[in-house]
This record gives structure tokens, C-alpha cells and sequence, in this order.
């Protein structure tokens, strides 16, 4: 009998892509669908860039590239993050890949290595790559409860408690996905402090959201002294300017580049040559930075929009997110106010009955015990969809509570 791997049956998938399918069906069938579902800019990449794609066709730019990424944008991103981390990058410690998320594999897979019990932690709930790609690689698993009364930051004492000499990565995601929480300066240097009692814990620090902090600055652990050499600085343009679809992603770590790009040889080859071409304009062009500061102030406006009317929801509590664009509500008292056994029915319900597509906890990791229920919604999304999706919320939940 032709069997499936078990390393596959046991890997776990990202469930925006599993909803957003449903919602294509439901659209296709003509149901007025509102989705708050997915993590992707609704604006359309910047002028700048998509001529700079333009000009790449034209030029003949088809071909493959080094695995590691064409020089210029190498160099791009060398000069990108200097500037923003405040620290001194050099470009052959760069190297470019096909989007963000295959960083994730090629850390994890670079320094663990099966049956040696090495451990990966990262936060719970979390983007789900890290998990699946940790379980995938025979690595083992830690959760890292993120806490309301802690601004969905994570205990630093539970940190202390889990890190050992098994722990081989801590992955940390500041703006974070689901819940938007910001790391400050202070709490980077508390974990950076723990992580430097393990020498040979590795960091990957997922920074892909880092150009939308709203509150205050942006800060990364690979800024303060002794973190750079043992930090993976993940990056890509997707978020910054609205280009998820080109697949263009960075990370940068002087010891681990080789082996990063000995992954992608043997992955993708290379990302995609007018991709990379386009990448170097919108990193060094200042027009394309004018638009990623329109469309991060518009993202700014609608995170208070929806965190005030989520507010008003019957059973909703909703902390105001310092970053990325995601609204993380507690909604354990709606779940009980409607009879609903938990946060993924009572997201079920809001799809099938109301035509509202959101996310819930358990696509994100485990329920932290205590916690309460969740859901994540999106506001990569219109302002006139944020009024009318949580409007529809709104009312349903007045109608039928209990």
C-alpha cells in the first residue's frame, strides 16, 4: 500500500489560506461576503515598484540569479536594515528568498537536527509556521503563552522555566500576528538577557510587520549588544508595500547565510529575478516610501475604527493593537451569551448567518488555559467593510443573546 509520511500527516497548515476558499466559494455563488480573514494589503503596490517590474521584463530580466539574491538588492537590504535596526549589516550577510515564510523552514532546519530532542520556542498563539515547520523538521515543539494582562506579551519568568540546553531557537514576532502586540526596548533586553545564559540558542526574530507600528517605535532585539550574531532578521515586502503576491522576502544573519542559501539552492533555486529587480527600487526609491507611509497611516486610522466598534459588540473586549493590522478580541462572553461552545463555532456562525469571515484562537496554536476565547480580524480591509462586517456583529449578537 502507498503510504504518506507521518512528518506530513502531522504538519499543520496556515487556515487563513483554508477560510479565504470558502469565502471565494461563498463570493463565487454570489453572497455578500465581508472578509476580515486574510493578512494582505487592499492597496495595490506602488506605482514606482510595478514600473521598475516593467522595466525588468523589458530588460530580459528572466533568468535565474544566485540563490542568494542579485547584489543590488542584497545590498538594498543591507543598507534597509542598518538604517532601521540601528545596527551595521553587511550585504554578504544578507539573502533573499521567496517571501518570509521559507526563512522560517531554513532557521528551524539549519540549527536543529532530528532525533536530538532540540527544542524551538515561539509564541502561542503565534503565526502557525512555526509550528508546523518545527514539528516537520524533528524539532520539538515549546508554546510560549502570550498574556492579555501582559498586552499579549509573554511572561518573562515562563521564558526562564522553558529554556534549557535542548533549546536550539527562540522565535520571536514583534508586531506580532494574531493579537498585534509590540515588544518595547525593555522587554527585548529581558529576553535578551535569558537567551545569552544558552549559547547555543539561536533567535529568529520575525519582523515582517515592522514598518507598521503605531504608538511608538519600532525596536529589534538584533539591535542590542551580543544579539546580532545569534539573530535571524526576517523581513519581506509584502506588508510594507502591499506586495504579497511578488514573493520577495529577506533574512539577514553574517554565520547562518551560507546555510540559508544552500536551503533555497535546494528549494526555489532563487526567488523570482524582476521581483528582485522591483524590490531594489521599492527599498531605495523615496516614492514607494511615501506610499507605504500613506498606506500605514490609513491602516493607523482603521485600527481605531474597528478596535471602537468591536468595543461595542455585546461580549466583545478588544485591547487596542500597537501594530501590523490585525483586532484580537476577547469574545468568551458572547460565546456564552449566544450558547456557543467555543470561539471557532461562534466564527462558523458569523460566516454561515451573517456573510462575516474572520479567524479564530485555535488557528493560531493552542487556547492558553485561563485565557478565554478569541478571534482575529483583519483590517487590511476597506473602512466601509470594517462599518458594515462589525454592524452585522453587532446586530446579530443584540438578537440573539440569551
Amino acid at each position: 500500500m502507498l503510504e504518506i509520511s507521518q512528518r506530513t500527516l502531522n504538519m499543520g497548515t496556515e487556515n487563513s489560506f483554508v477560510v479565504l476558499d470558502k469565502v471565494n466559494q461563498m463570493l463565487s455563488e454570489g453572497k455578500p461576503v465581508i472578509s476580515f480573514c486574510i493578512g494582505q494589503p487592499d492597496f495595490r503596490t506602488p506605482d514606482v515598484i510595478n514600473d521598475s517590474a516593467i522595466n525588468a521584463i523589458n530588460n530580459g530580466k528572466s533568468t535565474y540569479t544566485p540563490s542568494t539574491g542579485i547584489p543590488e538588492l542584497r545590498k538594498a537590504v543591507a543598507g534597509y536594515f542598518s538604517r532601521t535596526r540601528k545596527i551595521d549589516v553587511n550585504p554578504n550577510s544578507v539573502v533573499i528568498g521567496c517571501g518570509g515564510k521559507p526563512f522560517i523552514l531554513y532557521t528551524i532546519a539549519s540549527v536543529t537536527q532530528p532525533g536530538q530532542g532540540h527544542e524551538v520556542i515561539f509564541p502561542n498563539p503565534g503565526y502557525p509556521i512555526y509550528s508546523s515547520q518545527t514539528i516537520a523538521q524533528g524539532a520539538k515543539p515549546v508554546l510560549l503563552p502570550l498574556l492579555e494582562e501582559k498586552k499579549y506579551n509573554f511572561d518573562i519568568f515562563d521564558l526562564k522555566r522553558k529554556m534549557n540546553d535542548k533549546t536550539r531557537l527562540l522565535v520571536i514576532n514583534s508586531p506580532q500576528n494574531p493579537t498585534g502586540g509590540v515588544l518595547s526596548k525593555d522587554e527585548l533586553y529581558e529576553i535578551a538577557e535569558v537567551v545569552k545564559q544558552f549559547p547555543k540558542c539561536w533567535v529568529l526574530t520575525d519582523e515582517v510587520y515592522s514598518e507598521l507600528v503605531f504608538d511608538t517605535e519600532f525596536n529589534s532585539i538584533a539591535a542590542i549588544p551580543g544579539m546580532q550574531e545569534r539573530t535571524v532578521i526576517l523581513d519581506s515586502s509584502s506588508k510594507t508595500f502591499a506586495m504579497p503576491g511578488w514573493r520577495v522576502g529577506y533574512a539577514a544573519n553574517e554565520k547562518l547565510a551560507p546555510h540559508l542559501t544552500r536551503w533555497v539552492t535546494n528549494t526555489d533555486s532563487c526567488a523570482p529575478h524582476l521581483c528582485q529587480c522591483a524590490m531594489v527600487d521599492a527599498l531605495n526609491h523615496e516614492k514607494s516610501w511615501e506610499e507605504a507611509r500613506k498606506m500605514k497611516k490609513v491602516f493607523h486610522e482603521r485600527r481605531d475604527l474597528i478596535v471602537e466598534l468591536l468595543n461595542g459588540v455585546p461580549g466583545f473586549r478588544c485591547l487596542k493593537p500597537g501594530g501590523a493590522f490585525y483586532a484580537w478580541p476577547n469574545v468568551t462572553e458572547t460565546c456564552k451569551m449566544l450558547g456557543c461552545e467555543d470561539s471557532n463555532v461562534l466564527r462558523e456562525r458569523i460566516l454561515d448567518e451573517l456573510n462575516v469571515a474572520c479567524l479564530s484562537d485555535n488557528h493560531f496554536g493552542h487556547r492558553n488555559e485561563g485565557e478565554g476565547e478569541h478571534l482575529r480580524f483583519s483590517y487590511a480591509t476597506s473602512t466601509e467593510h470594517i462599518r458594515e462586517g462589525v454592524a452585522r456583529i453587532k446586530k446579530w449578537v443584540e438578537e440573539n443573546r440569551n
